[in-house]
């Protein structure tokens, strides 16, 4: 069984107020990508990493983040498109018959673990298609354009999806060859999934699993860095360890 990460990673700093794209910016000391691609450098589940980058920062990448951080699992590091979701394509684009289980990971979700990792990958095995996410405690309303509220939400079957999700090759390049070919733009990956009738497998994140893309957001990871502890390599011998 083989397996490759997918991290998009094309983020800008506007809802950071910064001229540097949220994915470079410091986590003590280190950047966010870097925390991220360490995550999957550590288990030996996870056979290669795809990173789809801003084509103007691909050799800054190469050398500050990849290099200097040992990323080892970078087997190809891919210019981005103008969506997300023309990224994670151009990443599958690269993706051929050898691997068997595909994951997309956001580039700016630092704090994945390992267990989660292995667990998400497993679950792909059993079932084709996984996603992560945590069930809604907060109560739900829609609101229309004027602020005024239209409907309170029932919470039970209420998820907020995260990531990594997890699919067999097969399944996520036939969705994806699907919503190209419908010119479809999902949210996520699973909903590509969703709509060629494939069942996803919800299993339960964490909440310190995090999207870093708001200053607020910055201010809890850096929260959460405190009492976060790196997982420790699982790599095969003669990769560099990340502890």
């Amino acid at each position: 069984m083989k397996t490759v990460a997918i991290i998009p990673a094309g983020g800008s700093g506007k809802r950071m107020e910064s001229d540097v794209s949220k994915q470079y910016l410091l986590l003590k000391g280190i950047p966010i990508l870097a925390h991220t691609l360490r995550a999957f450098q550590a288990p030996a589940i996870v056979n290669d990493i795809f990173l789809v980058i801003p084509p103007q920062d691909l050799q800054y990448v190469q050398e500050k983040i990849i290099d200097c951080y040992g990323i080892s699992k970078a087997r190809q590091i891919l210019s981005g498109g103008k969506e997300r979701q023309d990224s994670v394509k151009n990443g599958l684009d690269a993706v051929d018959k050898s691997y068997d289980i595909v994951l997309v990971h956001d580039g700016v979700r630092p704090f994945v673990s390992l267990k989660l990792i292995e667990q998400v990958i497993q679950e792909a095995l059993e079932n084709s298609a996984v996603a992560v996410g945590i069930p809604v405690s907060d109560t739900v309303k829609t609101v229309n354009r004027d602020g005024w509220v239209q409907k309170t939400l029932k919470r039970t079957g209420l998820w907020l999806t995260q990531t990594p999700q997890a699919f067999r090759r097969e399944t996520i390049k036939q969705a994806y060859q699907a919503a190209y070919r419908d010119d479809f733009y999902g949210t996520d990956d699973a909903s590509l999934v969703e709509r060629i009738g494939v069942k996803v497998k919800m299993i339960v994140g964490s909440r310190e699993n995090i999207k870093i893309t708001t200053m607020e957001d910055m201010t809890m990871g850096e929260h959460i860095m405190k009492k976060w502890t790196p997982v420790q390599s699982s790599s095969k011998k003669g990769e560099k360890s990340i502890s």
